[in-house]
């Protein structure tokens, strides 16, 4: 039943991340066209933005098609951890099309070049409606997985930079003033970087497998302790493979007598009950190693 329902949500996150891939398709190839016509740094800036996130959302669609694949003796976990590569990759992206985008920006502030006001905006809504379209069809997935929630701010943040392409065109256009094509471009920079630097912490801390964020460790092992069958726990270890995945194991000393009544049987299915329901991180994959207290004598290294 588990499965069925991330089968049928997978493949509805797909089937969103198709339709915003040809939207941002469609909007590249028009602002591309729109900053060689208007010479407009703020709109050239948005269109490499917008290659990013149209690499971006073929990245993301990607992964999306990965993670509906079955587990295999070669890949225990299927390809789950493929959406936070894909999330990872992105970031980075945004990040490289920020500084770029702030730097040029400077520069160009000292040398302004001559814009076409009118052309600008014409593109600028056009992306804006493109963007808002995409918007649409992303938000009720964004909170799915991390994929899918860097797939949306690509987009939130396209649609934040034609805002701005709007803005420095009506500017340009009442005052002349060429600068604010320059502002326009180190805006989108200012709203570009935070995210991705923001987006780039939480898979980084993913792939290097921390502790799930609001599962605290020493709570988890006091409250095993607190198992009046336990005796010891070591080796206690907790990661994230995908969105929503974490996973946690650990080493359980019990009396010996525990396995001849049963009672070591018993107990492994009321830890991981615990773990699954009691924390704030809910925790559905869990491997407990029970070991009597003469086996944890043979350990040859025990860790906290």
């Amino acid at each position: 039943m588990g499965h069925d329902h991330d089968h049928g949500a997978a493949t509805a996150n797909r089937r969103k991340l198709a339709w915003a891939f040809a939207i941002t398709a469609i909007i590249l190839v028009a602002e591309i066209i729109g900053a060689i016509l208007t010479n407009s740094l703020a709109l050239l800036v948005d269109a490499a933005h917008m290659l990013t996130d149209t690499t971006g959302l073929l990245l993301a669609l990607t992964a999306a098609t990965l993670v509906m694949r079955r587990p295999t003796p070669k890949r225990t976990w299927g390809f789950r951890r493929a959406e936070v590569l894909s999330a990872t990759l992105q970031s980075a992206l945004l990040l490289g099309v920020g500084v770029y985008a702030f730097i040029d920006g400077t520069r160009r502030l000292f040398s302004p070049a001559e814009v076409s006001s009118g052309g600008l905006l014409v593109f600028g809504v056009i992306g804006l409606v493109g963007n808002l379209a995409s918007m649409l069809i992303l938000a009720s997935g964004r909170n799915e997985n991390l994929n899918m929630r860097a797939a949306f701010l690509e987009v939130l943040n396209d649609a934040l930079g034609s805002v701005a392409v709007i803005i420095s065109a009506i500017v340009i256009s009442l005052t002349g003033w060429m600068q604010a094509d320059s502002i326009a471009a180190m805006l989108i920079a200012a709203l570009i970087i935070p995210r991705a630097l923001k987006l780039l912490g939480e898979t980084g801390h993913i792939l290097l497998e921390s502790t799930p964020r609001g599962l605290d460790l020493d709570d988890v092992r006091t409250h095993l302790l607190a198992h009046p069958m336990v005796l010891s726990v070591h080796d206690l270890h907790a990661s994230q493979i995908a969105s929503n995945l974490p996973v946690l194991s650990a080493h359980v000393v019990v009396d010996d007598s525990a396995f001849h009544d049963g009672r070591a049987a018993r107990m492994l299915d009321e830890l991981q009950a615990c773990v699954a329901g009691h924390f704030e991180v809910s925790i559905e994959h869990s491997t407990f190693q029970i070991e009597g207290q003469s086996h944890s004598n043979h350990e040859h290294q025990l860790h906290d």
